[in-house]
């Protein structure tokens, strides 16, 4: 099992934790303008509606951007480096995680590789990574 910080659900991130735990990435969707988008909030950010739902996403993507951290960070019982990324959705929304499976060098992370959501468990919740799709 993996280290490091683990997270606290709110009752606006409830739905996206209990779906981590079920190894689903869900995301909530707009039903008056149709747009996803993320992080949970209790209305749309582009229409401002509050008629919003959860939805099963297809947890694939592309690397949009990443940086390499060599320093260690707090509870100091994860490995380092770790890359942060930033993850474009192919439904739309950008998220923040993890890049694993791939060496932390430059080289290795090629902007606009496709991607695809994994799971990693941590203390009594599970977080989502991503990983280079295969074939890449």
């Amino acid at each position: 099992m993996a280290t490091g910080l683990v997270p606290s659900p709110t009752p606006e991130t409830a739905p996206f934790w209990e779906g981590t735990k079920a190894h689903e990435l869900r995301i909530q969707q707009c039903n008056s303008c149709g747009k996803f988008y993320f992080y949970p909030r209790s209305h749309c950010r582009y229409c401002n509606s509050t008629d919003v739902e959860w939805k099963t996403v297809s947890g694939k993507g592309t690397l949009a951007s990443y940086v390499i951290n060599n320093r260690p960070t707090p509870p100091f019982d994860k490995e380092t480096p770790i890359i942060v990324a930033l993850i474009q959705l192919d439904e739309g929304p950008r998220m923040m995680s993890n890049i694993v499976g791939v060496e932390a060098k430059p080289e290795n992370l090629e902007l606009d590789a496709p991607v695809t959501v994994d799971w990693e468990d941590r203390g009594d919740q599970v977080i989502p990574v991503f990983r280079f799709a295969e074939g890449a």
